[in-house]
């Protein structure tokens, strides 16, 4: 199947299923209406034969069709440009934005930004925002003297804010970070499961590290500064819902996760998450609902560090052709999670 093939293959099934992390990617021109909408236009669906797909409303203007009145595509667009430049206001302020602030430098009003804002990438900026300080701080707290040199090079406005944001999403307060995670106690246990042994373990905020292939040597090398203890009965009931997740993918996965990431590896992180069980999703689409639709490498990239296999179902995503593209535990493990979810590979 040539590339363009493919590319209509898979805008037609984004169509076919309203997929709304689609809108402002393309548009859908109809022929025998002289419309053209968006993805997730709640319309009826005409024949494949009477379909075109223009990369942009302007294209699909030029070559004679009208916007429909109805699901408004243009702004889907337009939508789109803004949280994209949101992010990137976001990721070049020295000091923090408010919504307001950055609903006005993009056009928008700021509840609705907030809900825009968080329906494309998972969270809200202000989330945005924390995780990107948090992740400032890390490093800086790597790099700095003293701690508190950190807090202010990371963009926090007093210590108190940092305690109050960035402690939580450490999962350990700030010295203890410098130490490389010194006074953490982290629990594991390895699990057998059908595809093989499972490396489960967990801080008392919640699962740090899910791993095919890995042993509590390899964690204690992962966490060098934290107590490494096997696992006592409580930590075996979240083990056994985690080991539930493979012989039964579609589970639910309400599990307290204690990860950390760039600000942009925790949004396509997020949006794992709200991929239902037997979807997938491309990397394309990942970067868009993460807020940067260009970064479609750097979505895989943050895939293939997801330190949580099966909390994070970094499984159902797949290439822009429809492959499967790359997975951290093997190819084979790929497959068997998304075949006892339902998922039918392209061939």
């Amino acid at each position: 199947m040539t590339d363009i093939a493919a590319i209509h293959d898979a805008r037609w099934n984004a169509f076919a299923a309203r997929d709304r992390a689609q809108d402002g990617r393309f548009v859908v021109a109809v022929t025998t209406t002289g419309i053209y909408c968006k993805p997730s236009c709640p319309a009826r669906r005409p024949r494949p034969e009477n379909v075109r797909f223009f990369d942009a409303g302007a294209e699909a203007a030029a070559a004679g069709f009208r916007a429909c009145l109805r699901c408004k595509p243009d702004e889907a667009a337009r939508d789109a440009t803004a949280v994209a430049r949101a992010t990137a206001l976001l990721d070049a302020a020295e000091e923090p934005i408010g919504l307001e602030a950055l609903a006005a430098a993009v056009g928008y009003a700021p509840h609705h930004f907030n809900r825009l804002f968080k329906r494309a990438t998972g969270v809200t900026p202000a989330a945005y925002a924390r995780g990107l300080r948090a992740r400032r701080a890390a490093a800086a707290l790597d790099a700095e003297d003293s701690v508190t040199q950190a807090i202010y090079a990371a963009g926090y406005s007093a210590p108190s804010r940092f305690y109050a944001e960035a402690g939580a999403r450490l999962g350990m307060v700030p010295s203890a970070w410098r130490a490389g995670g010194a006074g953490v106690t982290i629990r594991w246990t390895l699990a057998d499961t059908s595809l093989g042994p499972l490396l489960i373990a967990a801080t008392d905020k919640g699962l740090c590290r899910i791993a095919f292939d890995e042993d509590a040597a390899m964690l204690a090398r992962r966490f060098p500064a934290a107590t490494v203890v096997p696992g006592d009965a409580d930590f075996a009931a979240l083990a056994t819902h985690v080991v539930a997740l493979v012989e039964d993918p579609n589970r639910q996965r309400d599990l307290p996760l204690d990860v950390q990431g760039t600000a942009f590896q925790e949004a396509v992180w997020q949006a794992l998450r709200t991929i239902p069980p037997g979807e997938t999703r491309s990397y394309a689409e990942l970067a868009a609902m993460a807020g940067n639709p260009a970064a479609v490498r750097a979505a895989g990239t943050a895939c293939g560090a997801n330190p949580v296999a099966l909390a994070i179902p970094c499984h159902r995503a797949q290439r822009g052709d429809g492959s499967m593209g790359g997975y951290a535990y093997g190819l084979e493990r790929k497959r068997a999670l998304r075949s006892r979810e339902g998922v039918r590979e392209r061939k």
